[in-house]
Order: structure tokens, then C-alpha cells, then sequence
């Protein structure tokens, strides 16, 4: 490598490719099916809310206050691993040059998500609010330069302070960002310019008091390997991540299920494959979130054919990608030593799966009981989970 700019360019690009490798299994086609309808179910329960909404709704705080917290939150990308805290050291002194890459693509692939939930909102002001459209622009301009200085912000905090107490930094930097917005959002040019003078002064600050700091290797490479690991683990739920070994949690507040698997030798695979679904976190909250996502749909959209597509595609999301993680150890076990038929395990697989989608059947059933005919939606997730069960391998 002729220099840390080069370094960092070999990094991206393998970066790069490893979120690539994942994402192609990520965005499958039912992910994009539900996108799609979430999006536009969304989109038509937001447009007929706006017909009916009062002039007097806090449009304004809300906005600036959720906007700010997501201003707040800009995680620096740095690429950095273990091996950096030996290999770099010799050229701390040039590391600016590294970082200063590393905060442009931190800029770049964050400020989009505060982009568009402004955007999002710019209907809503223009249903609550006096604001013209030139101002809504400007204000949507403020937001992006408040995002590059709250990237810079967080950088030189954790710089600086070895990311000790980073959460007051966030919520010091949140309430200033939400004022800045919201003065913006009422027209107070001289309160925004003032606000938006003391997050510069704020970051000025930290970034002064970094300084002939050294830079902290340890902080940073943490911060990237739980950056890549929360990676790994979302990208999981969808395929499986060699490298990746999901943790397990006592729960000990759910023993009481054990006790719907009758005590006998017939039931050991049941019971084993029951408590490695409820005492691994990748298979519990692979469950629990479709679930959870399912039934908000079922609660809050009022169109049950995009109900019942959703919860469809849901179920067959949950259903094989469950069945597939609970039949995939194939490390040795204790349960192996047993004289117990070949397919035991794929029979207590294939039963607790369908007790996990009965329970989620009756759930997404509950809060979709509003809606007209709510039943067909508890009958669409039993029947689709069931085929599923059967048809994959």
C-alpha cells in the first residue's frame, strides 16, 4: 500500500462486497413483496390521515425532536481492525488522512435515512403549517448540514474520550438538533442560526481537545467489530453466516413452557429442539420479530388483502428460515447416544415449528380482529406455514 488512502480504498471495497454478498439474500423476492406493500399500504394510510388532520397538531415539535434524535445518533465507519492497534501505530501521525475517508462515507451513508423521513414529513407541514416552500427547502438544507457536523461531532468525541459516557454527547447533541429544527420549523432565523452555532462551537470543542491525543485503536475497533457483528446477526435471519455463532440465554422466566412436552423418552428431541428455539437468540428473535412485524401491520393497516399478503409472506419467511436453523446443527450431541430413530429430530423439528406458527397465527389473528372477516388472516399464516413445512427440504 502506497499510503492510508490506499488502505482505506482495499478496505471499502472489500467492505463493500461482504454487504453485497449478504444483501443478495437479504432483499429476496418475498422481502421485496412485502417492501412494496408496506411502503404503499403506509403511503395511502398517511395521505388519508392528512385529509383529516387539525391545523393545531404539534407537526413541528415532533418532527424536530425525532429528527434530532436521529441527527444525534451518527456512529462513526472507520473499518479498522484488531491487527491496526500494532501494524498502524507508526503512522498515527498520518491517521487523518485515513479518517478523513472514513467520515465522508460515514456522512454519506447516514445522512439519506434523516433525508428522507424530512421528506417524508414535508406533506405533513405543508397540511399544519404557514411554511412556504422555500422555507421547508432551506430547512431540509440545514438538516444535512447538521448531520455532517454531528458525524464530525461524534468522531471527535470519541477521540477524544475514548467513547466513555457517549450517550450524554448523543443527548446533548439531540436537544441541540431538535432546537435548531424546530426554530427553523417556526420561522426563527436568528434562534436557528444561534442553535446551529452552538453545535458548531460543541464539536469545535471536542475536536480542539482531541489534539495530540492518541488515537483510540482499541475504541474504534471495538466499535466496528459490534458495527459488523449487528450486521452478521440481521443478515442471519436470512441466510446463514459461517463465521456467526448466535448467543444463548438462559430465559428462565419461559420454563414454564417446557411443560407443554409431555415427560417421556419419545419427547427428548421435542424437548431438546423446544429449548434450543427459545434459548437461542438467533431462532427466538428471528421468530419474535416477523411476528412482531406481522402483527403491527395486522393492527395498523386498514386493507386486509395487504394483511393478508404480508402476513403471508411473513409466515413463509418465518416458517422455512426457522425449520432450516433448528435442522442445521450438525455438531456432535449429547442426544446422539440415544437409541432413538433416525428422523426423531426432524419430527420434533417439524412440530415445534408448527407450534411456533400456530402461536404466531393466533397473534397477528388478535390484532387484526378489527378488521372485516379478521379470521382469513390466522387461516392464511396456518395454511402457508404448513405447505411450507412440507414443501422445503
Amino acid at each position: 500500500m502506497k499510503n492510508l488512502r490506499d488502505v482505506w480504498s482495499s478496505r471499502f471495497m472489500h467492505y463493500i462486497g461482504e454487504v453485497q454478498k449478504y444483501m443478495q439474500f437479504i432483499f429476496t423476492g418475498h422481502i421485496a413483496i412485502v417492501l412494496v406493500f408496506l411502503i404503499g399500504a403506509g403511503g395511502y394510510q398517511y395521505s388519508e390521515w392528512l385529509k383529516v388532520v387539525q391545523t393545531d397538531f404539534p407537526a413541528e415539535i415532533l418532527i424536530a425532536v425525532f429528527i434530532g434524535i436521529l441527527l444525534a445518533f451518527s456512529r462513526p465507519t472507520t473499518l479498522l481492525r484488531e491487527p491496526d492497534q500494532v501494524y498502524l501505530l507508526p503512522l498515527e501521525s498520518k491517521m487523518s488522512h485515513y479518517f478523513s475517508k472514513a467520515l465522508a462515507w460515514t456522512f454519506w451513508s447516514q445522512v439519506w435515512i434523516v433525508a428522507i423521513v424530512y421528506i417524508v414529513s414535508i406533506p405533513l407541514l405543508k397540511a399544519v403549517t404557514d411554511l412556504t416552500t422555500i422555507e421547508i427547502w432551506s430547512i431540509f438544507i440545514l438538516v444535512i448540514v447538521l448531520k455532517y457536523i454531528s458525524v464530525r461531532g461524534e468522531f471527535s468525541y470519541r477521540y477524544s474520550e475514548r467513547g466513555q459516557m457517549v450517550w450524554v454527547d448523543r443527548l446533548i447533541r439531540a436537544i441541540i438538533f431538535a432546537a435548531a429544527v424546530y426554530m427553523g420549523l417556526q420561522a426563527q432565523l436568528l434562534l436557528t442560526i444561534v442553535a446551529t452555532v452552538i453545535s458548531i462551537i460543541y464539536m469545535i470543542v471536542f475536536r480542539k481537545k482531541s489534539v495530540g491525543e492518541p488515537v483510540p485503536y482499541e475504541h474504534f475497533v471495538k466499535l466496528e467489530q459490534n458495527r459488523m457483528m449487528s450486521f452478521y446477526r440481521f443478515a442471519n435471519y436470512f441466510t446463514e453466516v459461517p463465521h456467526l455463532h448466535g448467543s444463548i440465554r438462559r430465559r428462565g422466566w419461559m420454563d414454564w413452557l417446557y411443560k407443554f412436552v409431555p415427560y417421556g423418552k419419545k419427547n427428548s428431541q421435542k424437548y431438546l429442539v423446544f429449548r434450543t428455539f427459545v434459548r437461542t437468540d438467533d431462532h427466538f428473535y428471528l421468530w419474535l420479530r416477523l411476528t412482531a412485524i406481522a402483527g403491527v401491520i395486522a393492527a395498523f393497516v386498514d386493507i386486509p388483502i395487504v394483511t393478508w399478503i404480508v402476513a403471508g409472506a411473513l409466515s413463509f419467511a418465518t416458517t422455512i428460515q426457522l425449520k432450516q436453523a433448528l435442522l442445521s446443527s450438525g455438531e456432535f450431541r449429547m442426544d446422539m447416544l440415544f437409541p432413538l430413530p433416525d428422523n426423531a429430530r426432524q419430527l420434533a423439528v417439524k412440530q415445534i415449528v408448527r407450534l411456533a406458527m400456530v402461536t404466531q397465527a393466533i397473534i397477528v389473528g388478535l390484532c387484526a380482529i378489527t378488521q372485516p372477516m379478521f379470521y382469513i388472516v390466522v387461516v392464511i399464516v396456518l395454511v402457508i406455514s404448513e405447505l411450507t413445512a412440507k414443501v422445503s427440504k
